[in-house]
Parts: structure tokens; C-alpha cells; sequence
């Protein structure tokens, strides 16, 4: 027989005083965190480790400047033509999958001007406090340090292949965010970053930005959260929610049950297994992303951008970290070699001094991303129950904001209105 255990007090009324948090990745590491800002006991459940998910292998880039809606009008430009190459930056296994199609249907009509825009001004008030919830963390103890992207350089083979990017920006600077970036010649991007080749005739200069160590940040996260007393419960799934009169119960995969005044649903790419039953619709598929890191003969000053292979690098250690890819697969899938090797070429003929034959760290993960490229965070149909997830590439980057503010709308029973848009019942 399962065992009912209550884990802290339980209140009929008012602000919780015991929450849970499901999923230990930046989203829900943070949000245990402002919760315990507040006092509250947090504990904080996963299925596997610390950053098991898509947190560990991104390429954590703290890029305000850069984040947007994923569904945008140049997915309709690129289209059907390539997606069904291996080699592709955007990857769609042909097969027979009903749930798969009809996200990408709706995603495709997502992919306007018009509905771009109206989800870019959702995503100005998350990007405005991003860094400054970094800025809280650390202020409060969190020992891992962001660093500054000096520089931050999106590189191109010719300046005219920057005018995509340079619209884009343009589009993001007029939906009101703050957006500080300069074209450079070959040459000058070359004296910035000796790491790249003559193959990059032009770079786009984007200042303001910042870049972190994954694995090391999320760890000291954790930490942080236990040294302020929070319990984190890993290699323990859940298995059901359960909202009753005197709270909400955790149901484990072994069969335990504890009592919560509240729970917040944050695992990624699975967020709809325990959310569905609370009213949240919005499917999240698994954009799957690759990263390996290579060493360097001179490592890089800054993260490094190539923009039509859809590559991202950043300096981790003494390696070089390089990420990219979207691939619409189920999350359990096996990490695809031919991914990996087609990141390595893609961005081969622009670096000078990296061994992209000596590979470590070969990883695939699955970001959790929305029809329309907006998360979904707040309360569901029980005013108990919270999720927040479906940051698509920017959990990494939104993860402290919105933690800090689903932590508001856990305490006080309302939404803030920068989280209206994100409505997870919409």
C-alpha cells in the first residue's frame, strides 16, 4: 500500500506555505528559489538528476537582444524544402505521426508577421527583467557567475547575408526591445575574435549581452536551494496530481504520496503528462537540440553566432561548447550521430584553431516548445496547481524571470500581467 505522508503544514486558505516543485531544470530551480524567498518550504522533485533535461546542453546564452518567438515568417521561406535532410538546420523525420503534424500545422500558422509581432510584445516585459533576476540570484548567494559577452558576434561568409538578422533585429528593437548592435567588416571581427577564418567577411556587433556555464550554474542553483533548506528529491518521478480539499498530492513512481499546498509543473518537454488533466491543451513537443564541446588552441573572448547554419559556440572552461539544431522528434529517441557530425561541418570552414574531430560531451535535448513560441506559465483550471514551461531555445535565458514572477502569482493568487500573455489555459 502506498504511504500518505504530509510533507509540511497544509493551509485550507491563503498563501501557501509548502510547494512543490516538479522538474529540476533552470525553470524550476528557480522558481524553488523565489519561493523560499518569500519563506516558503519548497520541495523539489525529478525524475533523473539536476539539469537532466534541456537545461544541462544548451548553449547559455543570456541574449535579451536575440530572444524571440521561434514560429517566425523565414520558417515559411524555408519550408518543406530542406526539413527532411539530416543536414538540415531544421529537422522533421518523415514518419507517420499525428500528434507531430498537428503541432507543425499549427506552428506554420504561427509563422506570420502578424502573429510574430503580437507574441514579440509578450516577450519584452520576460526579457526586460531577465538579467536583472540573474542579478537577484547572485545578490542572494548564488555563487555561479554570468559573464559578459564581449563580444557577442553573429558571423556571416558576406555582409549582405546579414540582412535577414539585421531585419529581425530591427523587428525586435521596434516592438520596444532594447536592442544595441553594429555591422563590422571581416576584418574587424577577425582583430575582436582571432578564433575565426577569412570565410567570415562580416559580423553583426550585439552588445549588452551575457553567457553562463550550464552544468555549473544549475548546480550551484541547486545548492543554493538546499543550503536554504529545500529538499530536492532526485531520481524520483511523479506519477499523478492529486487536487483535494486539503491540498495537492504528489504521487511518486514508487508509489508515495505527499501533501502540498500548491505544486508548479516545470519538466519541459513532458509538462502536458501532468498538466493535461488541469486544463492546459497547448501542446509541447521536443525541438531536440545537439551540443558537443572540442578543445581550442586560444579560447574565444565571446559566444559566437553563425546564423545561416543555426550554430551557436560559447566558451565553457577551457572548451569550446558548440550547440545547435532543431529537430521535432519524441524525447526518448536516441541521439542522432549524423546531427552531430552535421553541426561539426557546418561551421568547420569559419573556425581556426578547434579540433572539431575531438568531440566530448555528445548530447541531445529536448527543448519544450509551443504552437505559437510563447511559454505557458501561470495557474491552471485548480487555482493550486501551476505550470511553467514551453520556453522553446530561452529557458536558460527566462527561467529566473519567470521564476520570480510565477513565484508572485503562487503567493498572492493573481497573475502579473507580464504573465497574461502566457496563459497556460489559452
Amino acid at each position: 500500500m502506498p504511504t500518505q505522508q504530509q510533507s509540511g503544514p497544509v493551509s485550507g486558505s491563503g498563501s501557501p506555505r509548502q510547494v512543490a516543485v516538479v522538474g529540476a531544470g533552470m525553470v524550476g530551480l528557480a522558481t524553488a528559489w523565489f519561493l523560499q524567498e518569500a519563506g516558503v518550504e519548497v520541495t523539489v522533485y525529478e525524475r533523473d538528476h539536476v539539469a537532466a533535461g534541456a537545461s544541462w546542453g544548451n548553449a547559455g546564452w543570456l541574449t535579451p537582444a536575440l530572444t524571440a518567438p521561434l514560429p517566425e515568417p523565414a520558417v515559411l521561406r524555408y519550408g518543406l524544402r530542406a526539413v527532411a535532410s539530416p543536414r538540415s538546420p531544421v529537422y522533421v523525420p518523415l514518419r507517420a505521426d499525428g500528434t507531430l503534424l498537428r503541432f507543425l500545422g499549427s506552428f506554420l500558422a504561427h509563422s506570420t508577421a502578424r502573429r510574430w509581432r503580437r507574441g514579440m510584445a509578450a516577450y519584452v516585459p520576460l526579457n526586460e527583467r531577465a538579467l536583472e533576476a540573474f542579478d537577484v540570484l547572485a545578490a542572494g548567494g548564488v555563487p555561479a557567475r554570468t559573464h559578459p559577452a564581449r563580444p557577442f558576434l553573429a558571423c556571416f561568409r558576406r555582409e549582405r547575408d546579414a540582412a535577414p538578422l539585421l531585419a529581425e533585429l530591427a523587428e525586435i528593437r521596434a516592438a520596444g526591445q532594447g536592442v544595441d548592435c553594429s555591422v563590422v567588416p571581416g576584418s574587424r571581427a577577425r582583430a575582436l575574435e582571432p578564433a575565426l577564418t577569412e570565410e567570415v567577411g562580416a559580423a553583426v556587433q550585439v552588445e549588452g549581452q551575457r553567457y553562463l556555464h550550464p552544468p555549473e550554474y544549475l548546480a550551484a542553483l541547486a545548492q543554493a536551494v538546499r543550503v536554504r533548506g529545500g529538499e530536492l528529491v532526485e531520481g524520483t518521478g511523479v506519477q499523478e496530481l492529486r487536487d483535494e480539499p486539503r491540498g495537492v498530492t504528489v504521487v511518486t513512481g514508487d508509489g508515495e504520496r505527499q501533501r502540498h499546498d500548491a505544486v508548479v509543473v516545470a519538466t519541459g518537454a513532458h509538462l502536458g503528462r501532468l498538466a493535461g488533466r488541469f486544463g492546459v491543451r497547448q501542446p509541447v513537443q521536443a525541438g531536440r537540440g545537439y551540443s558537443f564541446s572540442v578543445p581550442v588552441a586560444q579560447r574565444p573572448r565571446g559566444p559566437l553566432y553563425f546564423p545561416a547554419q543555426r550554430v551557436a559556440c560559447t566558451p565553457l572552461g577551457d572548451r569550446l561548447r558548440v550547440a545547435g539544431m532543431m529537430e521535432f522528434r519524441r524525447p526518448g529517441e536516441p541521439l542522432d550521430p549524423r546531427r552531430i557530425a552535421a553541426v561539426a561541418a557546418a561551421v568547420r570552414p569559419f573556425l581556426r584553431g578547434v579540433d572539431l574531430d575531438d568531440r566530448r560531451d555528445e548530447w541531445v535535448g529536448s527543448r519544450p516548445c509551443t504552437p505559437d513560441g510563447l511559454p505557458l506559465v501561470g495557474a491552471t483550471t485548480s487555482p493550486r496547481v501551476f505550470v511553467a514551461g514551453g520556453h522553446g531555445m530561452w529557458g536558460i535565458a527566462l527561467g529566473p524571470a519567470t521564476g520570480r514572477l510565477l513565484a508572485q502569482a503562487v503567493l498572492e493568487g493573481e497573475t502579473p500581467p507580464e504573465l497574461a500573455p502566457l496563459d497556460p489555459l489559452r
